[in-house]
């Protein structure tokens, strides 16, 4: 035990071998989430299909055979790369909550900002809303609003309850919300008079059949959301120190509360309008980094994203293997991994153990 904990304090300081091992992992996951389907498909070949989109003029997918481009190209890359901005997203934003709050059991999931989120989805996609300057951009730019105005609502209603802010204030609250909106969900679905499993798979959460569409419709809020989180490194570092300390060291802390805020819920709520409701990720990946990577979020953020993306990538392709040819909805495999760290926090936490 004592030789994993020296080895641990010593890689949570190579920063040039975190970034290398975690993008190099990253990279090996997307091949090997791309390649395990009903048709095996090799690295290289996968190599070559992509080598050949990015580098036309090499020609380097010639000989392939048709039928593979097709099911790289049109079926799994688009999973594997949307799985991955998801992942990231989630991950960033729960170690963005888990930083400001000073609270590591603080996650999209548990302050019911993804079930507001979920409301502002089910909406859209079930009640027919439309917004007149989103066009085509109405899904995701309603989730982000719902999102943002559910984490509001759950940090005031926790300051006015507690103005400590303490762990299990903000948990309660979190579930309470969470709660409330998941009876605003069902009475949505109840009234639209829809079939009752495709409602009920998108909320656990899938990243299957989305197809390019669906990237493209996340990628610019995940740019967005990503960079406001990357230049906030710095002062949420600044900020597990205290307000008052972090005024003094120059912070202007209600503005840095309002972007970390907004950032987080912007991801969030793509990251819903895209793929349903995936839960725990923001509490794994964070705690897991945390642990190897260290509490530096100018390094943790960024490291976050890596490992938060190989890590749904993974779990998508669990879910869609496990039980072939059918396929889990991936919210349950992401729960089922998320609910015992859950656990596990809380009671190291209860029994006054370290924090995360």
């Amino acid at each position: 035990m004592n030789l994993v904990k020296q080895y641990i304090q010593k890689f949570s300081v190579n920063r040039p071998f975190q970034y290398t091992s975690s993008s190099l992992f990253l990279v090996f996951c997307i091949f090997l989430g791309t390649s395990i389907g009903s048709v095996s498909i090799s690295f290289e070949v996968i190599a070559r299909i992509i080598g050949e989109q990015l580098l036309p003029f090499l020609h380097m997918a010639e000989g392939v055979d048709d039928m593979q481009k097709a099911i790289i190209l049109k079926i799994r890359l688009p999973r594997v790369i949307l799985a991955a901005l998801v992942g990231g997203a989630l991950a960033i934003a729960g170690a963005a909550f888990q930083g400001l709050l000073k609270n590591p059991l603080a996650d999209p999931y548990t302050l019911g900002v993804s079930s507001g989120a979920s409301v502002g989805a089910v909406a859209v996609l079930f009640l027919g809303i439309t917004l007149p300057f989103a066009g085509g951009f109405t899904l995701p730019v309603v989730s982000i609003i719902a999102a943002i105005t559910t984490i509001f609502l759950v940090v005031g209603f926790t300051r006015l309850v507690d103005r400590s802010m303490s762990m299990m204030t903000v948990i309660l609250t979190g579930i309470i919300f969470s709660s409330f909106l998941g009876s605003l969900i069902s009475l949505m679905i109840a009234l639209t008079g829809e079939e009752l499993r495709q409602i009920v798979n998108w909320l656990l959460g899938s990243v299957g059949m989305r197809g390019w569409n669906y990237v493209y419709l996340m990628l610019p809020f995940f740019i967005v959301g990503i960079v406001l989180l990357l230049v906030s490194g710095q002062e949420l570092n600044a900020m597990t120190f205290g307000e008052e300390r972090a005024k003094q060291l120059g912070v202007h802390v209600d503005r840095q509360k309002y972007i970390v805020l907004i950032a987080a819920s912007i991801l969030t709520g793509v990251s819903v309008a895209v793929s349903g409701t995936i839960g725990f990720v923001g509490l794994v990946v964070p705690h897991i980094c945390r642990k190897l990577f260290g509490s530096d979020h100018r390094h943790l953020i960024p490291l976050c994203v890596l490992n938060g993306s190989a890590f749904l990538i993974l779990a998508d392709l669990f879910a869609r293997t496990v039980v072939s040819p059918s396929e889990l909805p991936i919210g349950v495999v992401t729960a089922l991994i998320g609910a015992p760290m859950f656990a596990l926090i809380l009671v190291r936490r209860r029994r006054g153990g370290q924090s995360a």
